[in-house]
């Protein structure tokens, strides 16, 4: 992926960090300075980082695991939304559920039935039950969709998660850390970058900057679905020819196996006759009685 300019990354305000007195000592190292009492981030780290966290991301999504986006900021939530559903990743955006990722099952409980009550308002299953049942359930959907919606086809934990502004999404990178999932978050001048295992240092209040930066990860992501999606119709093809030559191969050794053979004046190897043994012309087999069996000619009744 082509590097991003700063001039994109200025006019987006990435740089913009909170006020010096609400900074953490830790994002020392990627604070350029202090501009009327708001610390200024170092856009080279910044586009360092970011480069980092896009091959992580792509790595992962090259083979073939899922990234979760999770912000549940009110400047975030439409960007990550869009951005997750053009790389078909799972997102969350409006509230974290407790136990999301550490009691899954009970969460895939819960989407599984939200399908049901779907499934059966669009088949006509609840046509026999009151109007008010009825609303009921369709109330219920809606409301389990609004929050299940994003991870309703994860079927398994996410191998990473990137979110927008650590702080504020601390019960999701709690629970990550818990199960050493992998985490990318877009960390601000108040925020502990060591909290997370790719940390981008940027302004996660802004909705340019978090739009700029999330559709970055995006991209990553999307390039490398793209190059699992070749590697796999590469293999499938290698697949094909390997069976070819397998065939051909097999094919040859019979050859060879049958050209040791004798064979008739026109090339035809000669049938093996037939003993008395097990199969022979003798009921019993091995050790049968001496009496022939009866049909037209010497291989036995003709089966139909």
């Amino acid at each position: 992926m082509e590097r991003l300019e700063h001039k994109a990354l200025l006019e987006a305000q990435v740089h913009f960090g909170h006020l010096k007195r609400k900074w953490n000592p830790k994002m020392l190292p990627y604070i350029f300075g202090e501009k009327k009492g708001i610390h200024i981030i170092d856009l080279n780290r910044t586009s360092d980082k970011l480069e980092e966290a896009a091959q992580a991301a792509k790595s992962i999504a090259r083979s073939g695991r899922k990234i979760l986006f999770v912000a549940t900021k009110k400047q975030a939530k439409e960007v990550v939304k869009e951005a997750a559903k053009r790389v078909g990743m799972p997102y969350v955006t409006e509230r974290w559920l407790g136990g999301m990722l550490t009691n899954f099952s009970t969460i895939r409980k819960s989407i599984k039935k939200m399908q049901s009550i779907e499934k059966m308002l669009e088949d006509g299953t609840l046509e026999s039950v009151t109007k008010k049942e009825k609303l009921v359930l369709t109330r219920e959907k809606e409301k389990m969709e609004k929050v299940l919606g994003g991870v309703a086809g994860m079927n398994r934990v996410p191998a990473a998660l990137f979110m927008v502004d650590i702080m504020h999404e601390n019960i999701s990178l709690k629970e990550a850390q818990r199960l050493n999932i992998n985490t990318i978050g877009i960390v601000d001048t108040n925020s502990d970058p060591t909290k997370v295992d790719f940390a981008i240092p940027g302004n996660d209040d802004a909705a340019k900057s978090i739009m700029i930066l999330t559709n970055y990860i995006a991209d990553a992501i999307a390039e490398g679905l793209a190059e699992r999606t070749a590697s796999q119709e590469g293999v499938d093809g290698a697949d094909t020819d390997e069976e070819f030559a397998d065939t051909d191969r097999f094919n040859n050794d019979l050859n060879e196996e049958e050209g040791g053979k004798k064979k008739d004046d026109k090339g035809r190897a000669p049938l093996k006759k037939r003993t008395g043994g097990t199969g022979g012309n003798t009921r019993g087999g091995a050790g049968g009685g001496s009496r022939p069996r009866t049909g037209a000619g010497t291989g036995g009744p003709k089966k139909f």
